[in-house]
């Protein structure tokens, strides 16, 4: 398809949004980045990203800035309370199983590495979308931010779980739901050794490095909304292994985040409408088990790139988006959403069983487990640099 003169909108300047935009002007089309915020994103912890999601930012040309930003890690475990481990991986049997790291980034330093790569003025910061128009086959879509309509061959919805552009496009499909639990999560300036996640009852206490005397930790706990005190978690894991009490200790107050954790389902039966796109949380949004979230969406990015520009039309494009998304995010959502039950049941006997379970699957066989999402490959190579 030509698309010299095609062009795109895009909501929302988070991981997703601004991966769409990057994917897109790749591909050769013409992108505006509507963002509400008055400017770039500063706010969030970290995160970590499987093969997949590293691939996805490598067909986006961001290999270089990736590895300059980010610490691959030597290995990962799941842990009981009492420090005893019930699985681990080396960094290097992820590497021979998939042909790359799983990497920790600081989350805006992965906003910055897609900002960074975008042109100037290409995000319109302080630009909340108020509306939307889906447009047609022959009619361009639009959005409008006050009285100002912006219209494009294509809207993409990357406005994040609670998406407005969702609710105005699909408003019968039910908003995104509370799941019974909480995270927290906080960077800390220490050193620690490989990462972990460690599982008691209805808790859980992560532990990433993300660099040097950099550590990023999270907890989840089933209970209802919480201010981000650290006097609540010293009191739910400061009894737990070293070094979780000491990386309590290093939490300075004012960074600790605390959130809702919010799953949209059932999933969409189809991510667009009319020339309006959702993408990342705005179309799959699910339990952060699997350590998917950002990698989802900058998958999504790649492929509604390659298939719009690839496809006779913009309905085309955007049907076989739909096509080859739909199974696999809601394959994901799923696995992300048994995981949490497990993890977050209160029962004693659940807990047992469990954790016995996960103690005799051989490592090789638990990394396996973890195909399905890091399996995952570019339809693409590396999108081309903007001519």
């Amino acid at each position: 398809m030509d698309v010299e003169e095609r062009s795109a909108v895009v909501v929302g300047a988070g991981i997703g949004g601004l991966a769409a935009a990057l994917a897109l002007r790749r591909a050769g089309w013409t992108v505006v980045v509507h963002e509400r915020s008055p400017g770039r994103e500063k706010t969030g912890a970290a995160l970590t990203l499987w093969p997949n999601a590293v691939r996805a930012l490598h067909a986006l040309g961001l290999a270089d800035g990736l590895r300059a930003r980010a610490s691959a890690l030597d290995g990962s475990g799941v842990r009981r309370p009492d420090g005893r481990w019930l699985s681990r991986t080396s960094g290097e049997q992820v590497i021979a199983r998939h042909g790359l790291p799983q990497v920790a980034i600081v989350r805006a330093d992965l906003i910055d590495l897609l900002a960074s790569a975008l042109p100037s003025g290409c995000v319109r910061w302080g630009a909340a979308v108020t509306d939307v128009d889906p447009g047609g086959p022959d009619r361009r879509a639009g959005v409008r931010c006050g009285d100002r309509l912006a219209e494009a061959d294509l809207v993409v919805a990357a406005d994040g779980v609670h998406s407005r552009v969702r609710r105005t496009l699909w408003p019968d499909h039910p908003p995104a739901e509370r799941r019974g639990y909480v995270a927290w999560r906080a960077l800390v300036h220490a050193s620690t050794g490989p990462a972990s996640e460690t599982w008691g009852r209805g808790e859980r206490f992560g532990i990433v490095p993300v660099g040097e005397n950099l550590v990023y930790v999270y907890a989840t706990a089933n209970t209802a909304a919480l201010e981000p005190s650290v006097d609540e978690l010293r009191s739910r894991f400061g009894n737990w292994h070293a070094p979780i009490p000491a990386l309590l200790d290093a939490i300075t107050p004012g960074d600790l985040m605390r959130h809702d954790i919010m799953a949209l389902h059932p999933p969409l039966r189809r991510l667009f409408h009319g020339r309006v796109t959702l993408l990342g949380d705005a179309a799959h949004a699910m339990e952060p088990n699997l350590g998917q979230g950002a990698g989802l969406a900058v998958e999504d990015a790649v492929v509604l790139a390659y298939a719009v520009t690839g496809a006779s039309s913009v309905a085309a494009g955007l049907a076989a988006y739909d096509r080859a998304r739909a199974v696999r995010v809601a394959r994901l959502a799923r696995q992300s959403r048994l995981l949490g039950r497990l993890t977050q049941s209160p029962s004693a006997a659940v807990t047992t069983l469990r954790d016995a379970t996960t103690r005799l699957i051989p490592d090789r066989f638990a990394l396996r487990g973890f195909d399905a999402a890091a399996g995952w490959h570019p339809p693409v190579p590396v999108l081309q640099e903007p001519r």
